[in-house]
């Protein structure tokens, strides 16, 4: 019987942030466009906070900006979200979808962005072309500093660098453990490669 609740529960969290975390619009033109104001918006608040942050997206082979809600529910917790990476070089966006499951005591919804600054080409296009599934722990925390709201990097993983902002700012701890990334086949439909 319990195990009928839990399983009923799961699957009601699941459903539930399925739901809610995709590009508003009917089409997927509104959809991408959308997506694109989203990372506009996100990345002009991550400057904000942290003004270095911005030729360090510069610099780098590309960017990637995620928009994620997610829910914790007695001891699971999940979420799902969409955002676009865009490669430096090219200007081509391509639009992606996330998804993560976890597991901790706790009850809660959490509504949060994410910028990945890619270091390298490689690990771009890896990223892009054969989607990404980060296990174990890559969390790493990040400190606001006193003066000014600037912040330290968010968290560092193999080529990335990741930066976590909610509502209220920069999340203390930047943490993408259990987190698929993929292609979101029908918005890069038609789009030139």
């Amino acid at each position: 019987m319990k195990s009928k609740i839990f399983n009923s529960l799961f699957a009601l969290c699941f459903l539930l942030i399925a739901g809610c975390a995709t590009p508003q619009g009917d089409t997927a033109a509104e959809q991408r466009a959308n997506i694109r104001q989203m990372a506009q918006d996100t990345l002009a608040e991550a400057y904000r906070l942290n003004p270095g942050l911005q030729n360090r997206v510069k610099r780098a082979a590309g960017y990637g900006v995620f928009s994620n809600r997610g829910t914790k529910f007695l001891v699971v917790s999940s979420g799902s979200g969409y955002g676009l990476v865009r490669d430096n070089r090219t200007g081509q966006d391509t639009y992606m979808r996330m998804a993560e499951v976890g597991a901790g005591l706790g009850f809660g919804i959490k509504d949060f962005r994410a910028v990945f600054v890619f270091r390298d080409a490689q690990t771009l296009n890896q990223f892009v072309n054969s989607g990404w599934d980060f296990g174990g722990d890559v969390g790493a925390a990040a400190k606001t500093g006193s003066q000014g709201g600037q912040v330290s990097a968010g968290a560092s993983a193999q080529g990335i660098e990741i930066y976590q902002f909610t509502d209220r700012g920069l999340e203390l701890a930047a943490t993408v453990a259990g987190t698929k990334y993929w292609r979101d086949e029908a918005l890069n439909a038609g789009q030139s490669r």
